[in-house]
């Protein structure tokens, strides 16, 4: 079966991707439907955690909307930061978010390549004394951070402060669909909570992540395409080796 119409499970960009010059190559349309949306935990259920957020002299963000959640739920729980609080982000853009919700200059503020290993190497010996707090979003795995701090044997918690929630996608034909891409366990949970009777037949699925493959074959999906992978480090090269094979 040839592969014609094709679902992402996110956002449209919003500026141009190389989607675009796939669809145009190889024939295909591309359709972008988030399956689920990022809320804040409420305090009751941030609570639920026992994390004393003062208890910890240094935080880690790796997306803008932990930084959202992390600042309303001190403000609900009237935590006052201290002037004192180290961030440490994983990319300049998400340390430049922080200026949404403090005085940027008065902070002591540290940003990375975008790679664990980054956060790792801002640490060193000048703040391996901190006592950290891994910002999450909701997931029972560890991520590559959490398992580097381990490795390093700093002092450090993980906290979450966001869940995903799924998305109603009543409306979605999804075996109009000759493929779909997921790249988050939620991906999976909010499928089988629109349609709890979905059989994959002749649908060919392609996994982004490896967060979301034990998802998917838990569930029982035949996984078509697994990336990234040292060829295909993107989900657009992925497609575009696939297509230009098949």
């Amino acid at each position: 079966m040839s592969v014609k119409n094709i679902l992402i499970s996110q956002q449209q960009p919003m500026t141009a991707s190389p989607y675009g010059s796939i669809a145009e190559k190889f024939g295909v349309t591309f359709d972008f439907r988030p399956f689920f949306k990022i809320e804040p935990l409420t305090s009751r259920e941030f609570r639920a955690q026992r994390i004393n957020i003062l208890d910890h002299t240094a935080i880690i963000f790796s997306a803008r909307t932990t930084i959202d959640a992390f600042f309303q739920l001190c403000e609900e729980l009237r935590v006052k930061v201290p002037e004192t609080m180290k961030y440490f982000c994983t990319t300049e853009a998400v340390a430049n978010y922080l200026q949404k919700h403090i005085v940027y200059r008065k902070r002591k503020i540290f940003f990375g390549d975008g790679t664990p290993e980054s956060i790792i190497s801002l640490i060193g010996t000048k703040h391996k004394g901190e006592n950290f707090l891994i910002a999450t979003a909701g997931s029972s795995s560890k991520d590559a951070v959490t398992r580097l701090f381990e490795t390093q044997k700093y002092s450090f918690e993980t906290a979450v402060f966001v869940k995903p929630v799924s998305q109603d996608l009543n409306g979605l034909d999804l075996h109009s669909y000759d493929m779909i891409v997921l790249f988050n366990p939620a991906d999976v949970k909010s499928l089988y909570e629109n349609c709890p009777d979905f059989r994959q037949e002749d649908i060919k699925f392609v996994s982004y992540g490896r967060s979301v493959v034990k998802a998917m074959e838990d569930a029982g999906l035949t996984i078509e395409i697994s990336a990234p992978t040292p060829e295909t480090p993107s989900v657009a090269k992925a497609l575009e080796l696939y297509l230009s094979k098949n």
